[in-house]
C-alpha cells in the first residue's frame, strides 16, 4: 500500500471512530433532578483552567476551538461518580449527565483579573497541608475539546492520588482528526501564553510546580519552555520540578534541537514512550515518516540526558494505547507516587527498574 493510501485509510478509520464516539460537551450542565451534593460517595475536584481558546457562546462548550491572543482564566468543579473504575472516564453519551453514574463538570467561573484567579488558587492551596501545596500543570494533546481535557485531567488526579491543585492549560485544538496542522499551529501559537501561565503560577503560594504534557501538548510545552528560556523568563523562582512528556508527539530531531537551547531543564525531563503507540505511528506517516519522540527506540534516545520510561510491554490496557499515562492503573499510580511521595519519578524507579512487568527505566543521572 502506498504512503498516500496508508494515510487516507488511517484518516477514514479515525473519522469513523470519531463520528461514533465523541460525546457532547458538558461544562456547566447539571442534572435537573439529581444534585451532585445529594449523591453518597461522590467525589469532587476543583480544576483551574488557563487557556488560549476564545470564549464560546455555545452551551456546554465554555471555550471554543478558536484561538485567542488573550489568556482565559477559569475554574470548574468536576465530580467523580461513586463507582468510578480506576483509569476510566465514565462519561455520559448525552446531556444532562447523571452524577450517580458519570463525571460532571459544574460551577464554571470566569476570572476577570489575574489577582482574582491567583486568590482562588491560593485558597485551594491553603486548604492543604504544607507538603501538598503543589500545582500539577496538565497540557492536553491533539483532537481534544475543553471538556475532553478537563475530564482527562480530573481522572488522572483522582486515580493517581495527587493531593495538590490541578491546573489545565488548554490550547486551541480544533477537536477534529482532519485538522492536525491547525492543531500543530495552535500549539505553537500558545507558547506566548505559556509564559504568562508560568509567570502567574510562580506568583502563587505553591512550593512546587510539576508539568504533565500529553501527545501534542508535549510539543507545546517544549516550545513554551524554549521561548521562555531564550527570552530570559524561565522559572525565575526555581519552582519547576518535573516535566513529564507522555507519548510526546514531537519530531525527534526537533526535540534534540530544543534540548540544546534549555540545558538547565534536561535533568528534569521524563519521557513516556511506547513502540506500539498507534496514534504516533499515524503522526509519523503525516510527518513524512519522521520519528516521533514517543515512538523512538531507547537507543535513539541515548545521550540526550533525559530519563526514559518505556511502556511498550505494559499490558493492563491495549498495547496500542496513546493514553497509557492515564489509562493504565499501573502507570497512573507510578506517576502519582513520583509526584506525591518522593517528588521524583527517578527516585520511584530506584535508578534502573520498577516493579512493573517489562517496564524499563533509562535514567542517565544514575
Amino acid at each position: 500500500m502506498s504512503f498516500f493510501l496508508k494515510v487516507l485509510f488511517s484518516l477514514m478509520v479515525c473519522l469513523v471512530l470519531q463520528g461514533c464516539s465523541r460525546p457532547p460537551d458538558l461544562i456547566g450542565v447539571e442534572h435537573p433532578e439529581v444534585s451532585s451534593t445529594d449523591v453518597p460517595g461522590i467525589k469532587s475536584h476543583k480544576v483551574f483552567i488557563m487557556t488560549s481558546r476564545a470564549r464560546s457562546s455555545v452551551e456546554a462548550e465554555f471555550y471554543s476551538r478558536k484561538r485567542s491572543e488573550q489568556l482565559g482564566l477559569s475554574s470548574v468543579i468536576v465530580t467523580v461518580p461513586p463507582r468510578h473504575a480506576t483509569s476510566k472516564i465514565e462519561r455520559s453519551k448525552s446531556n444532562p449527565p447523571d452524577p450517580r453514574r458519570s463525571f460532571t463538570v459544574v460551577e464554571p467561573v470566569v476570572y476577570e483579573t489575574d489577582d482574582g484567579f491567583l486568590s482562588s488558587i491560593n485558597r485551594e492551596l491553603a486548604k492543604r497541608p504544607p507538603e501538598d501545596r503543589t500545582i500539577l500543570g496538565f497540557i492536553h494533546g491533539y483532537n481534544m475539546t475543553l471538556s475532553d481535557a478537563t475530564l482527562r485531567l480530573t481522572q488522572f488526579v483522582e486515580d493517581s492520588g495527587f493531593e495538590g491543585v490541578p491546573v489545565l492549560f488548554s490550547w486551541a485544538s480544533y477537536a477534529s482528526v482532519t485538522r492536525y496542522v491547525y492543531d500543530l499551529n495552535s500549539a505553537l501559537q500558545s507558547r506566548v501564553q505559556m509564559v504568562s501561565v508560568a509567570n502567574l503560577l510562580t506568583r502563587s503560594d505553591a512550593k512546587r510546580v510539576d508539568v504533565l504534557a500529553w501527545s501534542m501538548g508535549s510539543f507545546a510545552i517544549m516550545e513554551g519552555i524554549v521561548y521562555a528560556a531564550t527570552t530570559g523568563q524561565f522559572d525565575r523562582k526555581n519552582r519547576l520540578k518535573n516535566v513529564i512528556l507522555a507519548s510526546p508527539d514531537i519530531d525527534l530531531d526537533l526535540f534534540r534541537a530544543q534540548l540544546t537551547l534549555i540545558p538547565e531543564v534536561v535533568d528534569d525531563i521524563y519521557i513516556l514512550t511506547s513502540k506500539a503507540d498507534f496514534a504516533l505511528k499515524f503522526s509519523s506517516l503525516i510527518a513524512g515518516r519522521q520519528t516521533r519522540l514517543g515512538h523512538a527506540n531507547l537507543e535513539q534516545l541515548e545521550g540526550l540526558g533525559v530519563s526514559v520510561i518505556d511502556l511498550s510491554e505494559v499490558d493492563d490496557v491495549g498495547t496500542k494505547s496513546h493514553g497509557k499515562f492515564a489509562e493504565s492503573p499501573q502507570i497512573v499510580q507510578l506517576i502519582g507516587r513520583g509526584l506525591q511521595d518522593t517528588n521524583s519519578l527517578g527516585e520511584v524507579a530506584g535508578g534502573e527498574t520498577v516493579s512493573l512487568p517489562s517496564l524499563l527505566i533509562q535514567d542517565p543521572r544514575r
